[in-house]
């Protein structure tokens, strides 16, 4: 099941997206680390109903974040439909015991339906270009590839832009 996330989630978000760095650190992929995911970014969501949740059993197993506003890293990049009726996917992350269960796959699931739903034209993301894993999984939704960004707190390397046309 997946519903809205609340004040009560953030703990185990904050465990879940702890963890899912530990993991990527351990394959060599420095994608998240002490400034990101913050707690004040998980708040944020909450306060804008962007935070949805996925349990198993009653417990938060994993979230995801449908944005409506668009980072200012993306501003420059060209994407496939004009800028104004886009949805951003933030935070998405699975319990690493649980990863490989098809749990993101309903998580995205959920968020393109949720974007297709309220009148949204696309569905964009970013990802990092050392995650080849998160790369596949974007491209076998058909999400296309477009320009790099930077987010240098996280790191030296690009994020790749994807966008999928609903």
């Amino acid at each position: 099941m997946i519903r809205q996330g609340k004040i009560i989630d953030i703990e185990h978000i904050l465990s879940i997206a702890r963890a899912c760095a530990l993991k990527m650190e351990s394959m060599g992929i420095f994608q998240w680390n002490e400034h990101y995911p913050s707690e004040q970014a998980f708040l944020n969501d909450i306060d804008r109903n962007e935070l949805f949740v996925a349990l198993k059993n009653d417990k938060v197993i994993g979230a995801i974040v449908v944005s409506t506003k668009m980072d200012e890293e993306y501003v420059p990049v060209k994407w496939l439909v004009p800028n104004g009726n886009s949805t951003y996917i933030h935070r998405l992350c699975v319990a690493p015991e649980l990863q490989g269960q098809g749990y993101a796959q309903r998580l995205m699931e959920f968020a393109e339906a949720h974007s297709r739903k309220n009148g949204f034209t696309s569905v964009r993301l970013d990802t990092f270009s050392q995650n080849q894993r998160n790369q596949r999984f974007y491209e076998q939704r058909g999400y296309e590839k477009l320009e790099d960004i930077f987010y240098p707190k996280q790191s030296s390397h690009p994020f790749h832009c994807y966008e999928l046309v609903l």
